[in-house]
């Protein structure tokens, strides 16, 4: 009798993404905020809320620009790592590491003026006072307001981790390469997650090879017309 019991679906949450038009008012829209770097990062590195807020200076190389995350040390608070594949090297665009370089040069200039009540915990996001930031606060004020500022639909801040997928994967990028961006165990996760993408994406080879094929074949065509001339 048990085997002739279905298992009950588990429900899929539906995740909001940027179109590319909207992750460019997004990042026009952060131009100029205390948290800018971090908002770039998140939507072009796919990094989780809890990675860049464990983020230190020390796992920063901007010269090369890859970080790395690790996730947090003993005593130093917050979870660790989803899994030990989120534990990964991260390589920056350009995009992302002009606003982190502006984002520590304001941080050195909030240190001295905070003096001897700065809390050097090496943190790259942090608050005024160099402690940690509050992941709530972020999230329901600091964030939805920034979405508010540039006239985009609520979305979680977790759904810029999506959108660091499908933006790529929109464009054509190996899932295999986004997968090993967002840390996860398996490129089957990835494909799994955002199938709606990866339709697209087939769509958009079978018309490449539709393409390709159609040239061969007027191509030998062509040759065989001149053959019988």
């Amino acid at each position: 009798m048990v085997d002739l019991v279905k298992p009950p679906r588990v429900p899929r949450y539906e995740f909001t993404t940027f179109s590319p038009e909207q992750a460019r008012q997004f990042l026009d829209a952060a131009r100029g905020d205390r948290l800018e770097a971090l908002y770039v990062l998140a939507i072009t590195t796919g990094m989780r809320l809890g990675e860049l807020l464990r983020l230190r200076w020390r796992e920063v190389d901007l010269d090369a620009r890859v970080l790395s995350t690790r996730g947090a040390r003993p005593g130093e608070g917050g979870a660790g790592p989803k899994t030990q594949r989120s534990q990964r090297p991260v390589v920056m665009t350009e995009v992302a590491a002009a606003p982190l370089r502006r984002h520590r040069a304001a941080q050195a200039a909030e240190r001295i003026r905070v003096g001897a009540a700065w809390q050097n915990g090496d943190l790259v996001f942090a608050n005024t006072v160099g402690g940690p930031l509050n992941p709530s606060n972020l999230r329901h004020r600091d964030f939805r307001r920034l979405l508010e500022r540039a006239a985009l639909p609520h979305m979680r801040f977790h759904d810029l981790r999506h959108s660091a997928a499908t933006l790529p994967l929109g464009m054509g990028v190996h899932p295999k390469i986004v997968s090993e961006m967002l840390g996860h165990t398996q490129v089957s996760i990835t494909l799994d997650v955002y199938s709606h993408v990866t339709a697209t994406m087939q769509h958009q080879a079978v018309n490449a090879l539709d393409d390709l094929l159609a040239v061969k074949m007027a191509v030998n065509q062509d040759r065989e017309t001149q053959n019988r001339s």
